[in-house]
């Protein structure tokens, strides 16, 4: 009996492995990414809604620190905000190459791709979502409600069909 839980064990220890590596690489970011100043302020503006401005100090930590997925992701997220979808996936992108376990930037990718119209894209990052998460997380909430509200939203409407 115990020969066959041997390879159970070894499965789920190294999906725990994988999952606490990704958080811990994704906090470590996020700590080094909030001692920058200018990122710091960029979430102040972000909250506010001000985005050119949280762009301009975006890029700003991103010149201290080409490398950060956090402020990679921020940008996307400014940038989808103010309607660059173009941009906005680029650092969506940048953030995943660099962290693919980041779980802001797979929800927040999800999201773009609904505004641009992608539902299977936007579903398949719900799916990592679903394999990034140990349990519900809120980022696997929120691109799940986003694609609820999309499908109802096509389904209210023909002309959008």
């Amino acid at each position: 009996m115990l020969r066959s839980l041997r390879p159970w064990c070894a499965a789920i220890a190294l999906a725990l492995a994988v999952t606490g590596a990704a958080a811990a690489r994704e906090g470590a970011e996020e700590e080094a990414a909030a001692v920058d100043p200018s990122y710091a302020a960029a979430k102040t503006a972000i909250a506010e809604g001000r985005y050119p401005e949280a762009l301009r100090l975006l890029y700003e930590a991103l010149a201290g620190d080409p490398l950060n997925a956090d402020t990679h992701n921020l940008l996307g997220y400014a940038h989808r905000k103010s309607g660059n979808l173009e941009r906005a996936f680029h650092h969506y992108h940048e953030a995943l190459r660099l962290n693919p376990g980041h779980r802001g930037a797979h929800e927040y990718i999800g999201e773009a791709y609904l505004l641009a119209g992608d539902l299977t894209k936007a579903e398949d990052h719900l799916r990592l979502l679903d394999r990034l998460c140990p349990s519900p997380c809120e980022e696997q909430d929120d691109l799940r409600k986003a694609i609820g509200d999309y499908k109802a939203g096509r389904r209210a409407s023909p002309a959008q069909r």
